[in-house]
């Protein structure tokens, strides 16, 4: 058996109790495309904030009750989903970006392997989002 995808992209949730302040940054900061805000309380959700990334779509979910928080530190701070990556044409201008509204530089401008460059930054909840340069 062998995976069958329906669309080019994929979608990822981010279980978050700052909804404002994630929306801000990844609307107004990132640049990302808001479709809407759902609200799904009959599956626990108060708000869904939907947005795109090409054909990818980034859910920053609401719960209505209060839900513990995930394991912190990045890369190395757990198992599990640590990080994700946004291929960018505008490398500079993002981290610029990212700097500008206050977000945690993890690294501002590496080489993670030969000419490969990468940023990664934390948003408002601490989840780590790496940006790779990579023109067109």
């Amino acid at each position: 058996m062998a995976l069958q995808p329906t669309k080019e992209g994929f979608d990822l949730g981010i279980v978050t109790d700052n909804g404002d302040e994630m929306l801000a940054f990844y609307r107004d900061v990132l640049g990302l495309e808001f479709e809407a805000t759902l609200n799904m309380e009959q599956v626990g959700i108060a708000q869904m904030h939907r947005l795109w990334a090409n054909k990818s779509l980034l859910k920053l979910v609401v719960p209505v009750a209060d839900v513990p928080a995930g394991a912190t530190g990045g890369i190395t701070g757990a198992t599990g989903l640590r990080y994700f990556t946004f291929n960018v044409g505008n490398f500079e201008e993002v981290m610029t970006a990212c700097e500008d509204a206050g977000a945690n530089i993890i690294w501002r401008r590496l080489e993670a392997r030969p000419g490969v460059v990468v940023g990664m930054v934390e948003d408002p909840d601490g989840n780590w989002v790496e940006f790779i340069d990579n023109p067109a």
